[in-house]
């Protein structure tokens, strides 16, 4: 056998590895109202063969407390824990307080700012030409909901949901914000006691800087970013190797979440773009304790889900 045959398989072997105790906080799956290439139990199942420790899905227009509760009560032989999130969209009327205490009474761990109805996302939208596969077809179009007011206070309806989040300790992901609303919005979030804060994909939509990434790793929020903008075969790619890495200098390895932000029709699969990702990151040089912060630790911590990560002694 030859010895690039040997280091290929060996390479394999150690993404297995890594694999094992992964976490996918950010994964699209279905149902939805876009079409999807998995369901949730497709993705559980997936998942708990390769050995993850939790997946955390998201959908844009609805909260997966309840698919999460009849997936753990109904497959309990599959390992993989499974949360969901909810999105603050118009479909769940925005800034909803009474939404977001839900999705916390039933076990949701992150709380998603407007994604699709994020003034800044419908900006992107008509510069870019790009729309969301569902918007035009099944339903009306988003409607952009403010997150800050004329003078660029955080607007009142948004502090009620900071509240709900910091009574509740969980995850205020930044959505498709423009950074500059980010800035403003983490800032309050930290002033009203929310303490788990993680700034979504800065690689695209946001029109986050390095610096941006820089500053807001410093004030203690997670950067996330989605591998399928990133990895070969994903039709989402639109970087590589050398992009990500300057990311993950601009944060640290122990504040840089990598998730797949997969599940869509036409493309590689959520597991297929962790496999790649983790390649990825091993071709960058990173060992594997770096690895598994990147992949699972860091992850864990965001969550609050330490303690399902396999013990590594």
């Amino acid at each position: 056998m030859a010895a690039g045959t040997i280091s290929a398989e060996r390479i394999e072997q150690r993404i297995d590895g890594l694999l094992r105790g992964a976490i996918d906080p950010h994964v699209h799956s279905g149902p939805s109202i876009a079409a999807r290439g998995l369901d949730h139990v497709d993705l559980l199942k997936a998942a708990s063969e390769a050995g993850f420790a939790a997946v955390v899905t998201k959908d844009h227009d609805y909260s997966g407390v309840m698919t999460a509760a009849l997936i753990k009560k109904h497959f309990p032989e599959l390992t993989t824990k499974i949360y969901s999130s909810i999105v603050l969209n118009n479909v769940v009327g925005g800034f909803n307080p009474f939404a977001v205490e839900h999705t916390a009474a039933m076990g949701g761990r992150i709380v998603w700012f407007p994604t699709l109805a994020a003034e800044n996302h419908l900006r992107w939208e008509a510069e870019s030409g790009r729309t969301h596969p569902a918007t035009s077809d099944k339903m009306r179009h988003a409607v952009g909901i403010p997150v800050l007011n004329a003078d660029k206070s955080v607007r009142d309806d948004v502090k009620e949901v900071l509240d709900v989040i910091a009574k509740n300790d969980m995850v205020l992901a930044s959505g498709h914000l423009h950074v500059s609303e980010t800035w403003l919005v983490f800032e309050e979030a930290q002033r009203r006691g929310v303490k788990r804060l993680v700034l979504t994909h800065p690689e695209e939509i946001v029109d986050a800087s390095m610096n941006d990434v820089q500053g807001i790793a410093a004030m203690g929020a997670y950067v996330e970013h989605s591998l399928c903008m990133f990895v070969e075969g994903s039709k989402f790619k639109f970087a590589g190797g050398p992009e990500l890495k300057k990311f993950i200098e601009a944060a640290g390895v122990d504040q840089t979440i990598m998730c797949s932000d997969l599940g869509q029709t036409g493309t590689i699969s959520p597991l297929e773009g962790f496999r790649r990702g983790i390649r990825l990151c091993i071709d960058l040089g990173y060992d594997d304790d770096q690895i598994r912060k990147m992949f699972s630790q860091n992850a864990a911590r965001m969550i609050g889900i330490e303690s399902i990560l396999p013990s590594r002694h």
